[in-house]
C-alpha cells in the first residue's frame, strides 16, 4: 500500500436538504384509481400467463352464462307457479314444479363450479403477482433500500396480504360487474315486456343513487381504508418487534415502554376504526333505504294493472323479481361501495410499491432520486478512488475523498470512535450506500465475504447455516464436521443431532457460536476478500486469534472493523477515521490505539514499498 500526502479533512458540499416525503392519500374512485389499477394487472394479462388468464375468464364468463340463463328460467317459473295457484290450475302448477326442479338440477353444480374456478383463477393470479413483487423486491437488494429508507410502509404487508386482497377482489369485482351487465340484459328484456314505466322510473333511481353514493361517501371512506390498512400494519410490526427483540427487552425489564409503544399503536388503530364506521353506519342507512324501496316501487306501479284484470298476479311477481335483479344490476357500485373503497386503498399501496421495486413500472417515481451516486467498477482488487460518502437521505459527510487499493494478502484495519462511519464504509464496499461520489472497484461479488457482528441465522438446518447463502455445496459431510473443529465448534453437530438437525439456531446458539459458525461459512465458500464488521466482538482472545491466523495463513485479503488492541497483529494497515470525512492512513506496525502511532503523511510516503499498498487523496 503506498499513502497519500496530508489526510483528508475538507468538508463536504452544501447539498440541497431532502425534502420530506408527502403523505401518500388513496386516490378516489376515480379515473386516477382505474389507471392505477391497470398499472398493477396489466402484466399479467398481457404477458407470459396471459393465455391461462384469458382462458379462466373465458370458462368463468360462460359459467356466468349459464348461471344468469338458469336464474331467467327459475324466475319464469315462479311467475307460472304463482299464476297457476292464483288460477286454481293444479297440472300447470306442477308442470311448473318439475320444470323448476330440472333447472335446479343445472343450476346448483353450476353455481358451485363457478365460485370454485373463481377462486382457482384468484389464487393462480396471487401466485405469479406475488412472484412479480418478489423479485423486484429482493433483485438489487431493494428491501434493503426500502427498510432503511422511508418511501413507503410496511412492504411485506403489502405483498403477503395487498396482493391477496388485490387478485381475490379484482376477480370478485371483474365478475360481478360483468354477471351485472348480463344480468342487466337478460332481465331488462323481461321487465319492457311487462311495463315501461317501471324501466323508466329504475334507471333514474339507480343513477340517483350511484351518484349519491359516489359524491357524499366515496373519498372519505377510501381514505379512512387506506389509513386502516397503514394502521393495522404498525401495530402488527411493534408486536412483531417485541418478539423478535424479547431477550433485550426482559434484560432491561422495558415492558412498561414496550406496552405504551404498542397502546400508542393499537389507539391508533381503535380512532381510525372508530371514524371509519361512522362514515360506515351512515352509508349502511342509504344503502338499506335504497334496497328496501325496491320492495314497494313495483307494487306501487303495477298495482292498477293487476287491480284491473289487465295483468296477471304471477306476471307482477315475475315483474318485481326482474325489477330486483336489473337494480341489482345497475346499483352494483352502491351495493358494493364499502369493499369497493377497501380495495381502491389497497391498489393505491400495492402501485405505490410497484413503483419502487418493479423494473419500468413507473419511471417518474424515480426521476427526483437523482443523487450523485458512487461507481462500481469490476477489477482484480478492492480499490477506493476518490471515495466521499454520504448516508441515505442525509447531507452529513461520513468520509471525503478516500483512495486506497488493497493488493492479495493486505489486511486493513478500519478504526475511529463511534459514529465516524466504520460500518457506513463497509456498506459502501457492499453496495448497499451509493450516496455519494468516487469509484469502488471490487472483484466478483462470489470472492467478497462479508461478516456482520451479528450473524443472520436462517431457519433450517445446521448444514444450511454452513452453507449460507448458497443453497447446495459440493463439500461432503466430513470436511463440513472438520471446518466446525477449525472454528472451535467440535461437538456442535453431535449436541444437536447432526449436520441435518433443524432447530432454532438464533435461540440455541449463544452469540459467540453464532460468530464462530458465521467463521466457518467463510472456509466453506473459501473467498478471495473478507470484511469483518466487529465480526469477534463475542469472542474470547483465543478463539479471536486463532481465527484471525487461520483466515491470514490462507492469504485471504481482510477488510475488519475492531476496538481491540489484540487484532492489531493481524493486520498490515490500519484507516483511522476521525469523522466530519476526515481520516488517517497507518501502517499496523506503528500503530497504538491509544493514538500514539505517527501519521503516515506524505514525508514519510516514500519509506512504505510500492507494492505493499498504494493510497491517493483527489484535490
Amino acid at each position: 500500500m503506498n499513502t497519500p500526502p496530508p489526510a483528508s479533512t475538507a468538508a463536504a458540499p452544501d447539498r440541497d436538504a431532502a425534502a420530506p416525503e408527502k403523505a401518500r392519500r388513496a386516490p378516489p374512485l376515480s379515473l386516477a384509481a382505474w389507471k392505477q389499477f391497470v398499472g398493477v394487472a396489466k402484466p399479467y394479462w398481457l404477458g407470459d400467463e396471459k393465455r391461462r388468464a384469458w382462458s379462466l375468464l373465458l370458462l368463468l364468463i360462460v359459467l356466468m352464462l349459464v348461471e344468469t340463463k338458469l336464474a331467467v328460467m327459475l324466475n319464469e317459473q315462479a311467475g307460472e307457479m304463482t299464476s297457476a295457484l292464483a288460477g286454481k290450475d293444479g297440472d300447470r302448477f306442477w308442470t311448473s314444479v318439475r320444470a323448476c326442479l330440472f333447472v335446479l338440477a343445472f343450476a346448483v353444480p353450476t353455481y358451485a363450479f363457478y365460485y370454485y374456478m373463481r377462486d382457482v383463477f384468484a389464487n393462480q393470479w396471487r401466485r405469479w403477482l406475488t412472484g412479480r413483487f418478489l423479485d423486484g423486491y429482493l433483485k438489487g437488494r431493494k428491501y434493503y433500500e426500502l427498510g432503511s429508507g422511508s418511501e413507503i410502509d410496511n412492504p411485506d404487508q403489502r405483498i403477503s396480504e395487498d396482493v391477496n386482497t388485490f387478485t381475490g377482489r379484482s376477480i370478485h369485482f371483474l365478475l360481478i360487474f360483468l354477471g351485472s351487465l348480463m344480468q342487466l340484459v337478460a332481465f331488462s328484456t323481461v321487465l319492457w315486456s311487462i311495463s315501461h314505466l317501471l324501466v323508466g322510473v329504475l334507471a333514474v333511481y339507480a343513477l340517483a343513487g350511484t351518484v349519491i353514493a359516489l359524491w357524499v361517501f366515496g373519498t372519505p371512506l377510501i381514505h379512512l381504508n387506506f389509513w386502516q390498512l397503514r394502521r393495522e400494519a404498525d401495530f402488527r410490526f411493534s408486536l412483531m418487534r417485541l418478539r423478535e427483540n424479547a431477550e433485550s427487552i426482559a434484560f432491561y425489564r422495558g415492558e412498561a415502554q414496550e406496552r405504551a409503544h404498542i397502546d400508542s399503536k393499537f389507539s391508533q388503530v381503535i380512532d381510525n376504526f372508530a371514524r371509519l364506521i361512522r362514515k360506515q353506519r351512515s352509508l349502511n342507512l342509504f344503502q338499506r333505504s335504497f334496497s328496501q324501496l325496491t320492495l314497494v316501487l313495483p307494487g306501487v306501479i303495477l298495482a292498477d294493472g293487476v287491480l284491473s284484470g289487465q295483468l296477471e298476479v304471477g306476471r307482477a311477481i315475475q315483474a318485481a323479481g326482474a325489477f330486483t335483479a336489473v337494480l341489482g344490476a345497475v346499483g352494483v357500485i352502491v351495493d358494493n361501495f364499502e369493499s369497493l373503497s377497501r380495495f381502491v386503498a389497497g391498489i393505491g399501496r400495492l402501485q405505490a410499491l410497484s413503483a419502487l421495486v418493479l423494473p419500468g413500472a413507473a419511471p417518474a417515481a424515480q426521476a427526483g432520486k437523482q443523487d450523485a451516486r458512487i461507481q462500481r467498477r469490476a477489477g482484480t482488487q478492492l480499490a477506493l478512488e476518490s471515495l466521499t460518502l454520504y448516508p441515505p437521505q442525509s447531507d452529513r459527510v461520513l468520509i471525503k475523498e478516500l483512495s486506497l487499493a488493497l493488493n492479495p494478502g493486505d489486511a486493513l484495519l478500519i478504526t475511529g470512535e463511534s459514529g465516524c462511519g466504520k460500518s457506513s464504509l463497509l456498506r459502501a464496499i457492499a453496495g448497499l450506500w451509493t450516496r455519494g461520489g468516487g469509484v469502488i472497484q471490487h472483484p466478483p461479488v462470489e470472492d467478497c465475504f462479508f461478516l456482520p457482528q451479528q450473524p443472520y441465522l436462517q431457519p433450517g438446518t445446521l448444514r444450511s447455516q454452513l452453507i449460507y447463502p448458497s443453497a447446495h455445496a459440493s463439500l461432503d459431510d466430513g470436511r463440513l464436521l472438520e471446518i466446525l473443529e477449525q472454528v472451535h465448534l467440535p461437538r456442535l453437530a453431535e449436541r444437536v443431532g447432526g449436520l441435518d438437525a433443524v432447530q432454532d439456531w438464533e435461540k440455541l446458539l449463544s452469540v459467540g457460536e453464532q460468530q464462530r459458525l458465521a467463521f466457518g461459512r467463510v472456509l466453506v465458500h473459501r473467498p478471495k476478500i473478507v470484511i469483518l464488521d466487529e465480526a469477534t466482538s463475542a469472542l474470547d482472545g483465543g478463539n479471536e486469534a486463532s481465527l484471525y491466523g487461520r483466515l491470514r495463513e490462507s492469504g485471504t485479503t481482510l477488510v475488519s472493523i475492531a476496538h481491540r488492541a489484540a487484532v492489531l497483529r493481524h493486520h498490515t494497515h490500519v484507516l483511522r477515521l476521525l469523522g466530519e470525512g476526515a481520516w488517517e492512513l497507518h501502517e499496523a506496525a506503528g500503530f497504538q490505539f491509544e493514538g500514539a502511532a505517527t501519521s503516515l503523511r506524505s514525508s514519510a510516503a516514500a519509506t512504505l514499498p510500492q507494492q505493499v499498498c498504494k493510497v491517493a487523496v483527489a484535490g
